[in-house]
């Protein structure tokens, strides 16, 4: 044991000498001396106390310096959201005025809609007892006037309407009034009558007879109707003739209505998109149309 606790006292010598030494030379140290020795060590931990002042005093400034910089950020980034909330609200209230404009001129496009078929109504319903023909020269006008030429026409055609339609013309004329020395065609012959019967009855021998002809040379006979009626006629001229040569009986009705038996029964339409939708329910007569609509 006391071999083993010798052996650790010579350990711990070896480890610390230094410090050892220096207790001894302090114990042997002259008053004057230790208190000299004193006043350094207190100057030294003094000069050691600064240096961490100093340094904690930069961090210090260091993190007041990051604290602003951080809040600046925050100003910045607050004042971007605010822009952006701005922004935001603005951009609604001009989605908003857009969706309005835009309502409001939708409501403009259907009464301008509404209109345009009221007047092209209120045009045919003023032809509706008119008929036109549609070849004639001019200069036959010349000769006998053209209730006198319709005179002959019905008679060509259709004998045995006799002079019960022939009685029933209020006015015939040429359309238009005036001749256009560009025009390289006669211009048409507007028939009133005095019924829309009686209309109905030349229109139908007109279709039925297929082909009408004044002194043997071909004319047409043809409701009396607006432009804008003609032109919606116009527009089922391909759908008409693809019909025609399926065989399904196409007709266009009073005053722009495509009919046709399909399935054993008549079908009518106002519109292209009327007959879309039809079509869509019936696969054999949209593969028909398939290009058309």
């Amino acid at each position: 044991m006391r071999k083993q606790r010798n052996t650790m006292q010579a350990k711990e010598q070896e480890k610390n000498p230094q410090d050892q030494i220096n207790e001894e030379e302090i114990g042997k140290m002259p008053e004057k001396e230790f208190r000299v020795m004193i006043v350094k060590m207190i100057q030294n931990l003094d000069n050691k106390i600064e240096k961490v002042q100093e340094t904690v005093h930069k961090n210090s400034e260091k993190q007041t310096a990051m604290d602003n910089k951080i809040t600046e950020i925050k100003n910045t980034l607050d004042a971007i959201t605010s822009r952006m909330t701005e922004a935001e609200e603005r951009i609604s209230e001009l989605e908003d005025r857009m969706e309005e404009i835009n309502a409001t001129e939708q409501e403009k496009d259907k009464k301008i809609k509404r209109l345009e078929d009221s007047l092209r109504d209120l045009s045919d319903n003023i032809k509706r007892t008119n008929i036109r023909i549609i070849g004639i020269p001019e200069e036959e006008e010349n000769k006998k006037g053209s209730e006198k030429i319709f005179e002959e026409v019905i008679v060509e055609n259709f004998p045995n309407m006799g002079k019960e339609i022939i009685n029933q013309v209020q006015e015939a004329q040429r359309v238009p009034y005036r001749i256009n020395p560009r025009r390289n065609t006669p211009r048409h012959i507007l028939i009133k009558l005095t019924t829309i019967k009686h209309k109905e009855k030349i229109l139908k021998a007109a279709r039925e007879k297929q082909q009408t002809t004044y002194k043997g040379k071909p004319i047409r006979i043809t409701a009396d109707l607006s432009t804008e009626t003609l032109q919606a006629r116009r527009e089922w001229q391909d759908i008409l003739k693809v019909l025609k040569e399926r065989n399904l009986q196409p007709r266009i009705l009073y005053p722009a209505r495509i009919s046709f038996r399909f399935e054993g029964e008549i079908k009518s339409f106002p519109d292209k998109q009327k007959l879309r939708e039809f079509s869509t329910t019936k696969p054999a007569l949209q593969q028909v149309l398939k290009e058309l609509l």
